[in-house]
């Protein structure tokens, strides 16, 4: 699967986007905690997912959780709820407590029987059009389902919300998203006083997409002292030309190895790639690819690229 599939941020692949360590920059998981707490009494509440559907939460918390978005995954076990997700995608492979969870196969368009068969009570998905008719056929079976998409920085810690009261523990919530907020802003103050790298990130090379203002990865990259040359354009993943791109003249490329032979096969690139104060910088998929428990981790390894030296 090719990393612009993973990390490009239309609806219809960005699922894939959340395929692609917990250290001092990153967001430890919790320890496993009973699924109640204090602050959250038993009652019901309505929560209002990203497609606009209400979900009515029993009394008590759910036992059995299907998640199908990687994403999720990793808030629920950064939660200390992993010992309640009974099904996940093959995409999730962090963290690797995850790994021994069923494999439900794909997030968009599941296979629905194979999600019923492991009984869950709550299933979370990634809130695309292409998921709409399994949470139908899920509601019509009697299964609660909570669908949220994540673009923007600001999604992970409304997620985060949604599945503290989801699961009666917004304490836990609340203490993994002070981690990550804490991490990103050890990051952020790194890199406070330098020079911003003007950067451009592709996503796809045919047509030539790049990440844009709309994506979290541009926050990612403010935190890490870059100047993202479409920051300006509110959309993910903006399609450009390529003429507009070198215009554009960014030092730095932030891609995969994939996309820089594309890159070396075309005479236009060729010309930019011959300029020594140019780079062409890989960051690691693993880290990059959501927004998720690791961003403090990402953003470092955005600062390790970019600012090479840099302590964080």
């Amino acid at each position: 699967m090719a990393f612009a599939r993973r990390i490009a941020v239309p609806a219809s692949t960005a699922l894939s986007l959340a395929a692609l360590a917990a250290c001092g920059s990153g967001s430890p998981p919790a320890a496993r905690r009973p699924l109640s707490n204090a602050d959250s009494p038993p009652v019901a509440k309505a929560i209002v997912d990203d497609f606009g559907d209400t979900l009515r939460t029993p009394s008590g918390p759910p036992r059995r959780i299907v998640s199908l978005n990687p994403a999720t995954t990793e808030m629920l076990f950064a939660m200390g709820q992993g010992n309640h997700v009974v099904g996940r995608t093959r995409w999730d492979t962090y963290p690797p407590a995850a790994l021994p969870v069923a494999d439900l196969g794909n997030g968009l368009r599941p296979n629905v029987e194979a999600v019923l068969s492991v009984h869950p009570d709550l299933v979370l998905l990634y809130a695309a059009a292409d998921n709409r008719d399994a949470v139908g056929r899920l509601k019509a079976a009697g299964v609660a389902t909570l669908s949220v998409r994540e673009d923007r920085l600001a999604d992970f810690h409304r997620i985060l919300s949604l599945l503290g009261a989801a699961l009666h523990d917004s304490a836990a919530a609340r203490a993994v998203d002070d981690s990550v907020t804490a991490s990103l802003a050890r990051v952020r103050a790194s890199t406070a006083g330098l020079a911003p790298v003007s950067v451009v990130w592709p996503v796809e090379i045919a047509p030539l997409r790049v990440i844009g203002g709309g994506s979290y990865l541009n926050d990612l990259l403010a935190d890490a002292g870059a100047h993202n040359v479409y920051g300006a354009m509110s959309d993910p993943a903006p399609q450009v030309s390529l003429e507009d791109l070198l215009r554009r003249n960014p030092s730095v490329v932030l891609t995969t190895g994939a996309t820089v032979r594309a890159m070396r096969s075309d005479p236009r690139w060729q010309r930019w790639l011959a300029d020594s104060g140019h780079r062409v910088l890989v960051p690691d998929t693993a880290l990059v690819g959501m927004p998720s428990v690791r961003m403090g981790a990402a953003a470092a390894e955005l600062v390790g690229l970019l600012h090479p030296g840099v302590v964080h």
